[in-house]
């Protein structure tokens, strides 16, 4: 009994010993993961909330400064894609800012009108609202002693496409665009993006042809200018909301070729070799037809990235493209799409 009784109590010390030890080494893991996660998303810029004045209604912005220097800086001001997109769409345009700051640069970006509480409502904007507003906030810009007006530019995504084009005939004196998957048709793009998900998800012959029919009844309540109450009742709604509706009413005719061709600045496209949001190859081949200055268009193709620029292995996995957006956020995008935006804006500068 005795030797037993010892031989209990040694277990016992040796399984607590066992226990601390093994917490002390959860506790150092999640300190460190805590530490690392907290560095990744630590970026060196400095953020200033601002108030943009001068458009319809006032926009509620994020000013991202180089971290060191007074300026005045250059300013990439950012035209958002499709959707309810917030001033930093959801911390993913902070890498992008960091790799801007680093060319000397600072970002302008706002909550779409109606996000975040912020006045307004997107889904009422056609493509000419939207320029007139990223003009608005270039003017704005332009009345800040950090700002150097003769270096404010446009970055945009999808369909910014159709917007930043009008932005650069508006104002003679923007300096630059990065053009990052842009369309240059709405209703060819409309019809290449659901094609290609059909094909990527390996649809039915029968589901194309659903496809086809639904398409040729939404052309046709467009070209009838039908109403929201028109497409409830002929059963046609599909899911969409009246605003939506009346957003797609107001610019399914864009087409970004006739103002891409009084286009005369430098122009950075960017593009995902597998993209099934836009017709990538399509893009390339009226940029290039269009910008045809000397040195007046670069390309940088991914050929393994989406239509937002992320490796499509990456962008498929839920789980490891989550892990990656929290532990280290630069990653999340396709090698060398932030490396390339700072050399253009060093050309720029220089």
């Amino acid at each position: 009994m005795a030797v037993g009784s010892v031989s209990e109590r040694k277990s016992g010390h040796r399984l607590r010993r066992w226990m601390v030890t093994s917490l002390a080494v959860v506790v150092v893991l999640i300190v460190g993961l805590v530490g690392w996660t907290l560095y990744q998303n630590t970026y060196d810029i400095r953020e200033e909330k601002v108030t943009i004045s001068g458009g319809s209604v006032p926009l509620q912005g994020v000013l991202a400064l180089p971290e060191h220097g007074d300026g005045p800086f250059g300013l990439v001001v950012f035209v958002h894609g499709d959707g309810p997109v917030d001033a930093t769409h959801e911390t993913f345009y902070r890498p992008v800012w960091e790799a801007f700051a680093k060319a000397g640069y600072a970002s302008l970006s706002w909550d779409k009108p109606g996000v975040n509480g912020a006045p307004g409502n997107w889904l009422d904007q056609s493509m000419d609202d939207r320029a007139a507003e990223t003009e608005a906030a270039i003017e704005w810009a332009r009345g800040r002693s950090d700002v150097d007006p003769s270096r404010i530019g446009l970055w945009g995504a999808s369909q910014a496409g159709w917007v930043m084009p009008k932005v650069v005939n508006l104002d003679p004196d923007v300096a630059f665009v990065i053009a990052v998957g842009p369309a240059i048709n709405w209703l060819q793009q409309g019809e290449f993006n659901t094609l290609a998900e059909l094909s990527e998800r390996n649809a039915s012959a029968d589901e194309f042809e659903k496809a086809r029919v639904d398409r040729a009844k939404n052309l046709d309540q467009l070209a009838r200018d039908a109403t929201f109450g028109d497409l409830v009742a002929s059963g046609e709604a599909d899911g969409l909301t009246e605003d939506r509706w009346n957003f797609i009413r107001k610019n399914y005719r864009s087409d970004a070729r006739a103002d891409l061709e009084t286009v005369r600045v430098p122009v950075l496209l960017i593009i995902g070799g597998q993209d099934v949001n836009v017709d990538v190859a399509d893009t390339e081949r009226v940029y290039r037809e269009v910008l045809d200055a000397p040195g007046q268009l670069v390309v940088e193709k991914y050929p393994d990235a989406t239509h937002s620029i992320v490796d499509k292995n990456l962008e498929d996995s839920e789980v490891m493209s989550a892990l990656v957006a929290v532990l280290a956020p630069r990653s999340i995008f396709a090698p060398g799409y932030l490396a390339d935006q700072t050399a253009f804006l060093e050309g720029i500068r220089g």
